[in-house]
């Protein structure tokens, strides 16, 4: 055998018959070791072998065998293997030893990226080998392979990406990496702009460090790379024709984000800093760095992209859905059903990424049909440290970003020290996102300079990593000699492009002092013409449709393809409907939503309805989406009600409340003219949604003046079903409620319900509306009303009691909800028409005017009783008695009768619940427990 032979195992037959296919299409493709064995065994010349795609399969290691005399040279192909093994490694492992920590701290040595672990050594340095597995190369020695792996994997970025199935898209990763060692070239020109950036950022923080000395900013020092980071993603959006990008983040790196990327006016950061104006600022406002800003942003090629900083309050990641929920918004709005012309960036902490669920919640929605967006681009601001707490203490996993291998992406580790590098992996991360729809990740390794804030003394919890800290000298000053050396960069440019900038920090701080800081503007763009403020300057719109209309759209509610072969139960769901459009059957609670939203529909508003199970419906009772039970495809009458009409959207959410609803709660913000509904399966599971309805939904505008008008569907009623699935939580919601805030409602008719979601839409009033629904209600045979109700009527606030002889009545209830049904069963059956039951609908705003009104018919010695199903110490009473005990609107005390106060919202046995139930309808009307 030839001496320049490897040897070969015999397992590995394959790789040698297949270096034999490339020799007889092109005997000098091969080495000439092999093409003089070749030439010696004679065969046909003309053949034509395929190029050999890149090998991802993992191979077992083998001991070296010789094989038969004659034949292949299994000894080589042994060898060949084993460099084949050597190349996957690096492209599986090559990232846990990148130099990625720009303070230098030692990682681990991986055994199977040292060659002797494949039985190579020094011998084999200089020998060729096949590399046709490694774009662009066909063969290079032992040496050239390890050098171009390392520089490819090694270096300053380091890449997870193999984790991923789809071979296609592990060879397009491969041949853009490979391809190029990883690195970009950059020109000059581009080099100065990335120095340009670094020096913004490097002297915003300093100025910022030296005016207000102590003051909190959450300084993005050690980090800085971030804002070239984010120029050359948008400037690359652009490229790419993406007109919209949403980007969500933290308070750290904000300011710098907002002065250097988003063009906010420095003065008025300043004048935030300044803080001089503090009756301005009573009771509302935020803090400088929750606050969020838009602009237009024209790339360098002349393309404009806006851009939207989403406000957002300090608990991590929650602002990651509402910023996904605005771009869906963005994007249905100008009708990109492709996904293409918006994007969202959202930027994470690493202790947050790793320990937020919600960044779960996030990832899964990704690729979801009602939820993605076409690609979120992540970018983790990696300083190695949450507030005091180290990785070890903050994560099971290697990585801050390994919860992302959920998704089949890539993640791109880099070191934020080089710039260039960090360059790379974004135009990689944004191609890879244009091509595949996909999100991506970029892990950016750097470290915070100061403590958590800027008053914080970090050394404490981390002193060696504090004392590395302290010796290095910015990501700038190194990147700046760098460029020295390079020679394309001089000093005095570098210097000049530093002073005009301090120049310009001092005149904007002269004029942030001189000036006084600007009232918030007036709603514009697509929220222009709508309000918030109080409801009592709100005109009043007409909710009542023709009757005409109604039986025609009941009608084509109930109309399905010719073909398509429903359930029978759903067959007969849809003849109902029918029925109801002859008026030989009354409309329930399913038929009054139905309306509401067809309706609306028609008149042009668009419609999104999302929630656990809302395509059915939890209880068995929406039916919006149905089901063909031969094919499994799918119908949506509400669609199809008249041509012209507007989207109707309707979709089951994941698993989820907090994502889900914060997501809602975004595509409300970008979809003002829309009537956005977000249901939780049970309220009672609204709970872990608290943060977005604290942090978001009951206090952006008094805290960002940003308007909403989602609306919430909450299920809620005592049933005996046990604790967790009774109550929603009345008395949370009531007491966030205060300046007209939000709405809280609970009808008790279809007809209230079709009302009150078209008064939603159609005044111009943006409040959140929370309803709290019914269950048992659901199929209720006096939980029903009539066309009539819907064609002329409205919605009222609170529903007297008209079938009461107001000279008989002894005693007045006022109820809310479906104890009003308990109540009216029990006076019906025992006679009591000398009871009045009064329904309050709308929990807030109260309506004092209206309850007042409704009290007049009755003599103010008539005792007044407010009864409600819930704990005392739940439910609406303590709400309700502070704001109505005494006060003018009753002119009469009021007293109330609950279930016993408990920590619990219900018992978990359903006779109990029966008894207790008929205990408080008894006492209600004056008899004892």
């Amino acid at each position: 055998m030839d001496a320049e032979l490897p040897e070969l195992d015999s397992r590995s037959i394959g790789f040698a018959e297949k270096l034999y296919a490339d020799f007889l299409g092109d005997p000098q493709s091969v080495p000439p070791g092999w093409r003089r064995y070749f030439e010696s065994l004679g065969g046909d010349e003309h053949a034509v072998a395929p190029r050999r795609a890149p090998s991802f399969r993992p191979r077992g290691l083998f001991s070296r065998v010789n094989g038969p005399d004659g034949g292949i040279p299994h000894d080589a192909a042994n060898l060949q293997d084993r460099i084949d093994q050597l190349i996957r490694a690096f492209r599986v492992r090559g990232h846990l030893v990148a130099g990625l920590d720009p303070l230098g701290i030692p990682r681990p040595d991986q055994v199977e990226l040292d060659p002797a672990f494949y039985d190579l050594d020094a011998s084999h340095m200089d020998q060729v080998f096949s590399t046709r597995t490694i774009h662009p190369h066909e063969s290079l020695t032992l040496r050239e392979i390890l050098d171009h792996m390392r520089n490819t994997y090694c270096r300053s970025i380091g890449v997870q990406f193999m984790h991923m199935d789809s071979l296609p898209v592990k060879t397009w990763l491969l041949e853009r990496m490979e391809g190029s060692e990883n690195r970009l070239e950059l020109t000059p020109g581009e080099q100065l702009r990335i120095l340009t950036r670094l020096t913004d950022a490097v002297i915003f923080e300093d100025f910022v460090q030296k005016k207000y000395l102590g003051a909190k900013s959450f300084s993005l020092e050690g980090a800085e790379s971030l804002i070239p980071l984010l120029d050359l993603a948008i400037e690359k959006a652009g490229d790419q024709h993406i007109d919209e990008i949403v980007i969500g983040m933290p308070h750290r790196g904000r300011l710098n984000v907002l002065a250097n990327i988003m063009g906010k006016g420095p003065r008025l950061i300043f004048q935030e800093f300044e803080d001089s104006e503090p009756d301005m600022f009573r009771g509302h406002g935020d803090v400088k760095y929750h606050l969020g800003y838009s602009t237009t942003w024209r790339t360098s090629t002349g393309y404009d992209v806006h851009l939207s900083l989403c406000f957002n309050p300090s608990h991590l990641e929650y602002v990651n859905t509402v910023a996904l929920g605005r771009m869906r918004a963005k994007q249905d709005r100008v009708g990109d059903e492709d996904r293409k012309r918006g994007m969202v960036l959202l930027i994470h902490g690493d202790a947050a990424f790793a320990g937020e669920g919600i960044v779960q919640e996030t990832l899964n929605m990704s690729q979801l049909p009602g939820y993605t967006t076409g690609g979120t681009l992540h970018v983790v601001v990696n300083n190695q440290l949450g507030f005091t707490t180290s990785p070890r203490d903050g994560r099971s996993s290697t990585y801050a970003t390994d919860v992302a291998k959920m998704l089949q992406v890539p993640i791109f580790h880099v070191n934020g020290e080089d710039p260039e590098a960090v360059a790379q992996v974004v135009r990689l991360a944004m191609d890879f996102r244009l091509k595949y729809r996909r999100d991506v990740v970029i892990d950016m390794y750097c470290y915070r300079r100061r403590g958590h804030n800027e008053g914080d003394e970090p050394a404490f919890t981390q002193p060696l990593m504090y004392a590395a800290i302290r010796k290095r000298k910015s990501v700038r000053e190194g990147y700046l000699d760098h460029l020295l050396k390079l020679g394309d960069v001089t000093r005095e440019q570098a210097d000049e492009i530093a002073v005009r900038r301090r120049q310009q920090f001092d005149a904007e701080l002269k004029a942030a002092r001189r000036e006084k800081r600007a009232a918030p503007p007036a709603f514009a763009g697509v929220w222009a013409g709508f309000l918030g403020g109080p409801e009592k300057d709100v005109a009043e719109p007409d909710t009542g449709v023709d009757r005409g209309l109604l039986k025609s759209t009941l009608t084509a509610l109930a109309r399905v393809p010719d073909d398509f072969r429903p359930h029978p139960k759903i067959r007969r769901f849809l003849d109902q409907r029918i029925e109801m459009s002859k008026e030989a059957r009354a409309l329930d609670w399913s038929a009054g939503e139905s309306l509401a939203i067809a309706t609306l529909a028609a008149q042009g508003v668009p419609i999104r309805l999302t929630g656990q199970d809302t395509e059915r419906g939890t209880f068995s009772h929406r039916h919006a989406v149905l089901h063909d039970v031969k094919d499994d495809r799918t119908f949506t009458p509400l669609q199809h009600v008249m041509a012209g009409q507007a989207p109707v959207e309707i979709r089951n959410s994941p698993l989820n409340e907090s994502g889900a609803l914060g997501f809602e709660y975004g595509y409300s913000l970008d979809r003002p003219g829309g009537l956005v509904i977000w249901e939780a399966q049970f309220g009672d599971f609204v709970n872990t949604a608290q943060v977005i309805i604290d942090q978001f939904i009951s206090s952006a505008e008094i805290k960002w003046h940003r308007l909403s008008g989602l609306v919430m569907l909450l299920p809620h009623g005592l049933e005996g079903q046990g604790p967790e699935h009774s109550s929603a939580r009345i008395e949370r919601f009531l007491n966030m409620c205060v300046d007209d805030n939000m709405q809280v409602a609970i009808p008790t008719t279809p007809a209230q319900l079709f009302h009150l979601l078209r008064r939603q839409s159609l005044r111009q009033w943006r409040k959140p509306l929370v309803v709290f629904t019914p269950k048992s209600l659901l199929r209720h045979p006096e939980c029903v009303s009539d066309l009539d109700d819907l064609a002329t009527g409205r919605f009222h606030r609170i529903l007297p009691d008209t079938a009461a002889d107001a000279g008989k009545i002894k005693r007045v209830l006022m109820c809310s909800g479906k104890v009003y049904y308990d109540l009216a069963s029990y006076r019906r059956e025992k006679g009591r028409d000398d009871v009045a039951i009064l329904r309050i609908e709308q929990l807030y705003p109260l309506p004092e005017e209206a309850i007042r009104q409704s009290l007049e018919p009755y003599g103010t010695d008539v005792p007044l009783i407010y009864v409600q199903e819930e704990p005392e110490n739940m439910g609406a009473w303590w709400h309700l008695q502070s704001r109505i005990r005494g006060r003018p609107s009753t002119g009469r005390p009021v007293s109330a009768v609950t279930r016993k106060a408990s920590p619990s919202p219900a018992t978990g046995s359903h006779s109990s619940h029966v008894a207790e139930q008929m205990e408080i309808v008894k006492q209600a009307f004056g008899g004892r427990h």
